[in-house]
């Protein structure tokens, strides 16, 4: 991360200082320099606005996983995907609340609940640490959760297609079977890509394991028991089950979307209440962890967006569209689509932001090629370097060792994957 970190500021501030050699003073307009000046200290200014406007959300979820945790939903979802989880996860014990957390994450991303799935990722990253010998470093399971994370299959992306329909798009729901195509192939391709990656990055000598009670006492869960899961048949089951749901939600998405949110908050205090939990205590107690949590990823947000603000304000983001415009062009990346797929990893906002300019021009509008490739490629990508900053920083771990590797390949397979198959069903638009 200290390597990224100054390679993208460093080359901000080379690309602006060049511009700033060259430039012609005009009484009118500011200097490469001042413009450099000010998006540092506006991304600054945003980054704990997000932060901010996160308290809320994590303070929401985080209180309904205490309701879910305590009335034993996460042992339950553990139990069911055991046979997956197990081998996907083989450092982690089945039953173990990191599993709960991960897989609660993996379904708020399905969904496309956005910052929903954030504080389930955060207790998942606090969970996985707990078992850490080497804190500040990331571990095996680290580093395969935060590049399945990036890649997160995408069942209905929710807030993609409010915006497509704000905007007047005769089927908001296009992208459906786009990017559940594109996540699927992403998140294969995480998982090969961080098990392939995971021996080139080993441990380093350096990195000593440390006594677990000296662990930040942040999370105070204790594992859940030991248990030898639901039968085989059971978890077939239920997977045949949530795989069958995907032709559904591909014909009938659109019609529920809009009851995500509110049925997870009914569902899940319905699902304490009838187990005997406290309900309101327990989301107090969950919640006030949401705003420790949130108050404590401020200055690694600042970090990141000031360091991507520098790379956007200085040019050098354009500079590259112009390289590569030529040759993504014929393979069904236009140039106006290039700066969306660029920017995707590096800033969620900017990429929404541009996503929401390409369909608002009338000269392609969100049903057009590039307005449904746009859609799916903020539908079916996370922004890869908040994910690595804030999940990292919650736990404070530093050496990432082959996580953003293995993120960076899902990114790169995932949006091969949106330009085929959006060329396929929309290449004629």
């Amino acid at each position: 991360m200290n390597r990224l970190f100054f390679g993208l500021i460093l080359l901000g501030f080379l690309v602006t200082a060049w511009h700033q050699i060259h430039w012609l003073p005009v009484v009118t307009d500011p200097s490469p320099m001042q413009l450099l000046t000010k998006g540092m200290l506006e991304a600054a200014t945003a980054s704990v606005s997000l932060a901010m406007g996160l308290i809320g959300v994590m303070a929401l979820f985080l209180g309904l996983i205490q309701v879910a945790e305590q009335g034993g939903l996460l042992t339950i979802l553990a139990r069911l995907i055991r046979p997956v989880m197990v081998r996907l996860f083989p450092d982690v014990p089945a039953d173990h609340p990191a599993m709960g957390a991960m897989i609660l994450n993996m379904a708020a991303n399905a969904l496309g609940l956005g910052n929903a799935a954030t504080p389930f990722g955060i207790r998942a990253m606090h969970e996985l640490e707990r078992l850490n010998p080497c804190p500040g470093t990331a571990t095996n399971a680290m580093a395969l959760f935060l590049a399945i994370n990036t890649a997160s299959i995408t069942l209905v992306p929710s807030s993609v297609i409010a915006v497509r329909a704000a905007l007047g798009s005769q089927d908001p729901a296009a992208i459906l079977p786009t990017t559940l195509f594109a996540t699927v192939c992403a998140t294969l391709a995480a998982i090969v890509s961080a098990k392939v990656y995971q021996p080139f990055f080993p441990v380093s000598p350096a990195d000593q394991p440390v006594d677990r009670e000296k662990k930040d006492p942040l999370v105070e869960a204790e594992p859940l028991p030991e248990n030898t899961g639901y039968p085989l048949w059971v978890s077939g089951l239920a997977i045949g089950v949530i795989l069958g749901l995907i032709p559904l939600t591909i014909l009938y998405g659109k019609l529920f979307s809009a009851w995500v949110i509110p049925g997870l908050v009914v569902g899940f205090v319905g699902f304490g209440w009838l187990r005997g939990v406290r309900v309101y205590e327990a989301f107090v107690t969950g919640a006030k962890e949401g705003f420790e949590v949130a108050v404590r990823i401020i200055p690694y947000l600042v970090a990141i967006l000031v360091a991507v603000s520098m790379l956007r304000s200085s040019g050098a983001m354009a500079v590259l569209v112009g390289w590569l415009a030529p040759l993504t062009t014929p393979l069904g990346l236009p140039a106006e689509a290039l700066p969306m797929a660029l920017l995707r990893p590096f800033s969620g906002s900017g990429a929404y932001g541009l996503m929401t300019a390409i369909m608002q021009d009338p000269g392609m509008g969100p049903d057009s090629y590039v307005g449904l490739l746009v859609s799916t490629i903020q539908g079916s990508t996370e922004t890869t370097f908040y994910v690595l900053a804030v999940y990292l920083g919650a736990v404070q771990v530093r050496r990432m060792r082959h996580a953003l590797a293995a993120a960076l390949t899902a990114d790169v397979v995932g949006l091969l994957a949106a330009v085929f198959i959006c060329s396929r069903l929309f290449g004629g638009r």
